[in-house]
């Protein structure tokens, strides 16, 4: 089935420029990265691949990228200046540029992140219109849009697990919209993506960061709240 289009697609963000993709959806790929790293990064090491990569400073990705690691929305103007705003906030940077990636996206980001002895690695595409997909958390497979309110838990793989988890979000009232599972083998640890209507209760959260299956659990409102 093809992909639906909302009014939000065709019209695109509210948004400083140039461009939907090389801009608004930036600024959402970093903004969902630091919710994934727990807050603003020290250090980021950025990789843009194929059509990013031949225009990320030309069209502005660069300091739009830097302003969603500060945590800026789409139409702060002081993403011109992220690059400024960058050293006052003590968040050092670096750039990489991969021109020719054939698996991947052609708008695609590669964010290496470290906070303190926290380090994360998030891969995130910019679909156009400010809509953006994050592939892959620390190796995982992910595909999450950010637009909901997101749970990444990664736990052993425990049978009956899912059905577990998925009972505390029917316990809130919770609806799923999607949920994806990535492991690294039979028996090993597993990540499980759950994007949902609503959010969860603070103490269903701590509940699930309780259980000793459990080995992270990171949850992510809708990054433009």
């Amino acid at each position: 089935m093809a992909e639906r289009s909302s009014v939000f697609d065709m019209i695109g963000p509210v948004m400083i420029g140039p461009s939907s993709s090389h801009t608004a959806g930036v600024v959402r790929i970093a903004r969902a990265a630091i919710k994934v790293l727990g807050g603003i990064p020290d250090n980021a090491v950025i990789t843009f691949y194929n059509s990013f990569a031949r225009t990320y400073e030309g069209h502005g990705s660069d300091r739009a990228i830097i302003a969603g690691l500060l945590n800026y929305k789409t139409d702060d103007k002081r993403i011109k200046n992220a690059f400024d705003f960058a050293e006052e906030n003590g968040l050092t940077f670096s750039f990489k540029s991969i021109g020719n990636a054939a698996t991947f996206h052609p708008n695609t980001i590669k964010l290496n992140l470290t906070k303190g002895d926290r380090k994360v690695e998030v891969i995130g595409e910019s679909r156009g219109g400010g809509v953006i997909n994050i592939t892959k958390v620390n190796g995982f497979t992910a595909n999450f849009s950010a637009a909901m309110h997101t749970l990444i838990i990664t736990a052993k793989d425990t049978q009956g697990s899912i059905a577990f988890i998925s009972n505390i979000l029917n316990n809130d009232k919770v609806n799923i919209a999607t949920m994806s599972v990535s492991r690294k083998g039979k028996n090993d640890i597993a990540c499980l993506v759950i994007e949902m209507d609503s959010g969860l209760k603070p103490i269903s959260l701590e509940y699930l960061k309780s259980l000793d299956w459990v080995m992270e659990v990171i949850y992510i409102p809708d990054i433009d709240l």
